[in-house]
């Protein structure tokens, strides 16, 4: 796991800094409705992957590219930003530190297994103050050389951080909502202030309900400007008790079609890598997490119309007195990977899930979500996966219906 040195003695200044951001030159935005292959596809590229130094804003700035093993130049990929915390560097992310390929761009570069183009850009003094916005057009100036050079799919850009790198990935939603498709904040704040702010953008919020660093509250005022943003309806989504070591996901109803909002809340302090029933590293779930977050988007369509028939799912349920067993096998019928997995079924009246395997569950009745846990982020083309959950019952012991698999409806056998 990285550890995050002078990070913990210094972010507290950091968190006392909330600076705008205005008048900065936008990005070409994605056209969700067009050919999403940037200028770059078919091009042989002279970007390869290592230390890059660009201008911006009159000042040399410096990033770590990483191609993927077999890079094609005739294929868009996802491009995606990893932005490091507060005195943490671009190398600590490219490199995942002592936890190596496990960990870098916080466990996505393992879960993309080569089908992503990953950047680690690099902060002034170890931090993300984006001064007058310098840190949005830093970004803005990189996304211009690598899709000038690289086949990207420019509807499929994301950022993530943890931090101040959370912070800087807040900043990009509110001031470039229109050029990346989504992003993840861990244990974030407004620290590298909000220019905008007002347009809808698929928003990922991971808080720790124990940080003493950045407090929980600073997380969740984050995360409720995009419940807005997005037209999602208001809650307060659950979140774990103290002591209880585990971490509850919640995706918010009500949502602008294609704009989901995300909520994750789990029993521990200020790290991105916390594990269910203590401590923190690369076998954390926050990375399959976001990893379905991110590859739920498919397509250059951000409003996308449900294909059916793409997974089929059998369900044996066996109850007794007021309590059932429920084990699903999902399989994928499609001719692609589903790379990070969300099922959406409904329970019968009466029941609620008390635990599960091989899946992630929230809410615990009524329309349940499960999403795939960090051991099995795919489901090959013809390949299936098992799950299951224990619940109790009212007198109603039937299966579960309105089964869906990263929104598309499935059949049932």
């Amino acid at each position: 796991m990285v550890r995050y040195r002078s990070y913990f003695g210094s972010v507290a200044v950091a968190a006392l800094l909330v600076l705008a951001s205005g008048g900065i030159a936008q990005a070409a935005p994605a056209d969700a409705g067009t050919a999403a292959a940037s200028a770059g596809c078919g091009k042989a590229p002279t970007l390869t992957s290592g230390n890059h130094t660009i201008q911006s804003s009159g000042k040399s700035r410096n990033y770590i590219l990483r191609l993927p093993d077999g890079y094609d130049r005739n294929h868009p990929y996802r491009l995606i930003f990893g932005y490091h915390w507060l005195g943490g560097t671009a190398n600590d992310v490219d490199s995942g530190g002592t936890d190596g390929a496990n960990w870098s761009y916080y466990g996505l570069m393992r879960l993309a297994d080569n089908s992503a183009i990953f950047v680690a850009p690099q902060g002034f003094n170890n931090g993300w103050a984006n001064s007058g916005g310098e840190d949005v057009t830093f970004t803005d100036d990189m996304i211009r050389q690598l899709e000038a050079d690289l086949c990207v799919d420019t509807t499929q850009r994301f950022a993530l951080g943890f931090s101040y790198g959370g912070g800087m990935s807040n900043a990009l939603a509110c001031a470039r909502a229109n050029v990346f498709r989504a992003v993840a904040v861990y244990s974030g704040a407004q620290l590298s202030g909000c220019a905008g702010g007002s347009d809808p953008i698929a928003y990922l919020g991971i808080h720790g309900i124990g940080d003493t660093v950045l407090n929980i509250s600073q997380g969740r005022a984050l995360r409720d400007r995009f419940v807005r943003n997005n037209g999602c309806t208001s809650q307060n989504p659950p979140e774990p008790s103290a002591g209880s070591r585990s971490h509850i996901v919640t995706a918010y109803s009500g949502c602008r079609s294609g704009y989901p909002v995300v909520w994750a809340a789990f029993d521990g302090g200020h790290t991105p890598g916390p594990i269910d029933g203590g401590g923190d590293g690369w076998r954390t779930w926050t990375s399959g997490e976001v990893w379905r977050f991110f590859t739920q988007f498919q397509g250059t369509d951000p409003d996308p119309d449900p294909e059916p028939g793409t997974c089929r799912v059998t369900d044996t349920v066996s109850a007794w007195n007021t309590g059932l067993t429920s084990e699903i096998t999902i399989v994928n019928t499609g001719t692609a990977s589903v790379d990070g997995w969300s099922l959406v079924f409904t329970l019968p009246a009466g029941q609620t899930i008390t635990s599960g395997w091989s899946a992630g569950y929230s809410p615990t009745s009524g329309q349940v979500t499960a999403r795939n846990v960090a051991y099995n982020p795919g489901i090959a083309a013809g390949a299936s996966v098992t799950i299951g959950f224990q619940a109790t019952h009212t007198g109603n012991t039937g299966e579960p219906t309105s089964f869906t698999l990263n929104g598309a409806a499935c059949t049932v056998a």
